[in-house]
Parts: structure tokens; sequence; C-alpha cells
């Protein structure tokens, strides 16, 4: 039988992103029964341990879909309404006028008008998603801070808004799935970790996945190097984090085995059913933090090749860690990628990214690893 993959050419593209400039990074493709899986560079600039593709890493806001799809199952039922205003479940986190007027939905796609968090939980960062006026010395200071989900809501919520609910477009905001999070324990009586392991992790068949209690990610894994647009050089490890900062709203840890196998079993309606599927993926206009606007749905999002067919997954990054898992809507192809460095762009005089070859590097991987 032939192989629909390019070993070849998958390899290539690693190793070319490797060479552009990134410690490591690892990935596996599938289409249909074939699989391919790699790894190139380093684990540990130190001591030049290799990377290795069953490694375990931390996946960021990829958790969102997990998130969105445990809300999908108590919507399927009956114990949440997907277009119920939150105040209804949740009167003192958002009270009056506003928790009458963002509804479930708009928590999940983001169309709240909830701000980020993030600038005040994490005083430095006070022009984020701008991360480029500031310095990295938080990062450092909150290595080990224990953040309570209930008071990084409120920092969100009594923010200035970014806009009126529902209007779009909608602004990327971690505050949503905070409390998307808070949701599941009020309908549940259990935490949002032991719901979303049960119903979605376990649910997949995932076996190297778990949302983290404590700061560290079993072995094996690589160390996590965050750049911060060269203001860190060398870039500074940050696998060793509490992440409490973003709670089940971005604090996975799983493998690219586990990431392709989770949207495949989605994507065929064995998490959620095909209805609610398709409610996830109905996409509004939402600004992203890279202040980009994409097409957003219901803790997913597509990606369109040229007379490929959609991809629909997440993306997601964390201090020094990064990863984008993207499945084709017949859920024959797939690829998961994951990459142990982050702002590794470096930001002219007016504090814009500049380009650099990872850049381009990780973009034709994405196109050999999605299209062939």
């Amino acid at each position: 039988m032939t192989n629909p993959l390019d070993p070849a050419a998958l390899n290539a593209a690693l190793d070319n992103v490797h060479r552009a400039g990134m410690p490591g990074l690892f990935a596996e493709v599938r289409d249909g029964e074939q699989v391919w899986r790699g790894a190139a560079g380093v684990a540990d600039t130190a001591t030049g341990r290799p990377v290795t593709a069953h490694m375990r890493h931390r996946v960021g806001s990829i958790t969102k879909t997990f998130t969105a799809a445990a809300v999908l199952q108590l919507v399927e039922s009956g114990q949440i309404g997907l277009d119920t205003p939150v105040g209804r479940y949740l009167p003192e986190l958002v009270p009056g006028g506003r928790g009458d007027a963002i509804t479930v939905r708009m928590l999940i796609n983001h169309t709240s008008g909830l701000a980020e968090y993030l600038p005040y939980a994490y005083p430095s960062l006070k022009a984020f998603p701008d991360l480029a006026n500031t310095g990295p010395q938080s990062l450092d200071d909150h290595r080990f801070t224990r953040f309570d989900p209930i008071e990084l809501i409120e920092l969100g919520v009594t923010a200035p808004a970014v806009g009126s609910p529902g209007s779009t477009p909608g602004v990327y905001s971690n505050t949503n799935y905070l409390l998307l999070v808070q949701l599941l324990e009020q309908v549940t009586g259990t935490t949002a970790e032991e719901c979303i392991t049960r119903n979605v992790i376990e649910r997949a068949g995932l076996r190297d996945t778990e949302l983290p209690d404590g700061p560290y990610v079993d072995d094996p894994h690589s160390l996590l190097y965050e750049a911060w647009f060269g203001m860190i050089d060398p870039p500074r490890d940050y696998s060793v984090y509490d992440m409490s900062w973003v709670g089940p709203s971005a604090s996975l840890i799983s493998t690219v085995t586990d990431l392709n196998r989770f949207y495949a079993s989605l994507l065929a309606g064995e998490i959620v059913s095909l209805s609610s599927l398709a409610q996830m993926q109905r996409t509004v206009p939402v600004v992203s933090q890279e202040g980009r606007v994409i097409d957003y749905g219901l803790g997913l999002y597509p990606m369109e090749g040229p007379g490929q067919g959609t991809f629909w997954g997440h993306g997601g990054t964390v201090w020094g860690g990064g990863a984008l898992a993207m499945t084709r809507s017949d859920g024959k192809r797939q690829m998961a990628v994951a990459v142990n460095m982050q702002r590794w762009n470096r930001l002219d005089s007016s504090g814009k990214p500049q380009p650099h070859p990872i850049d381009d590097a990780l973009a034709a991987l994405y196109r050999v690893a999605m299209y062939g």
C-alpha cells in the first residue's frame, strides 16, 4: 500500500524549523491508517538531550477545546443552556446587567466583551497581549504563585469591557474560560479537572493527557524556553511553573499522539453529538491574542487549505512552549506539532515583532503536514 505521507519531506520540514532557531520540536501526522512521527533538536540545551515524538508537553489553549466539549455535554443533557445568561448560573461572578446579557455561548466563542485578566494578575504584563512593551521579570516572580481563580475572574470582570455582549469581532480572553470552569463546577458539583478528565480525556481514551495539580511535568518531557522577544538571552527554562494562572483554560499536559486521537474522536461525534459539533463549528470573527482577526467557534477554529478541505483544531502557548493540532473535517488527515520555545521574534524600534526564520519554517512544516 502506498504511504500517503511523505516521510522525507516531513523530516526535512521539521529539521528546517530546528535549523531556523527552534531548540526542539516534535510532531505526529496521520493520514488514514498511516502514521508518521518525527522530532528534531534538543529537549535540554545544556545537556544536548534530544527531543522525541512521545514527550509530554504543555499545550496551552488547546485545553479550551476540552473545556468547551465538557460544557457542550452538559448542554446535551439539559443541565446547561447554551444561550442562557451566565448570570443565572454565576450571579456573584458576573452580576447585574452583564450577567443578564452574556450567554454561555458568548463565553465559549469569546464574544462576551469581558477583558483579559492577565495584565492585572501579572502587573508587569500591563500591555498584555502586547507583551512586547514589558519585561519578563514577572515570570520569575510568579513561577510558584498559586492564583485564586475567583480573584482572577474578578480582575477580568471589573476591568474595562472590550466590547458589548454578543458584538463582533469578539476579543479572545481567558476570563471567559475561567468562568466556564466555574460553571462546570457549579453544575456538576465536582472540580472542573475531574469533570473534564472523566467526560472528555477518559472518553477519548487518552493515556498521557492530564490537567496538572502542581508545577511539574512528569517525564519524559522537554524543557520550555522563553525568549521574550530576545529580552531573555539565552532563553530561560519555564517548564516548572504553577499553571493556576490559567487553570483548566490552558493548563493541559498532553502528547502529539493524544492530541490527534482527541480531535479525531471529537470530529467523529464520539465526544459530543454531531449536532453539538455543528454548534462548535459555527464561527464568528474574534481578535486573537496576536491581534489578528480569526474565525472562532466554540473552542475550535478552522484552517483552510488549497483544495484540501477545512481543518479544525486549536493552538496554544504557555511560557516557553507551544503546540498546534489540526484535523481535517473528515478526520482522515491530522497534524499535531509541539515546540519548546516561544516569543522568538525580536522587536523593532516601535515594539513590533520582527519576522524570524522560524516563522516561515513553521508555516512550511504546517503546509507539508496538512496538505502534503
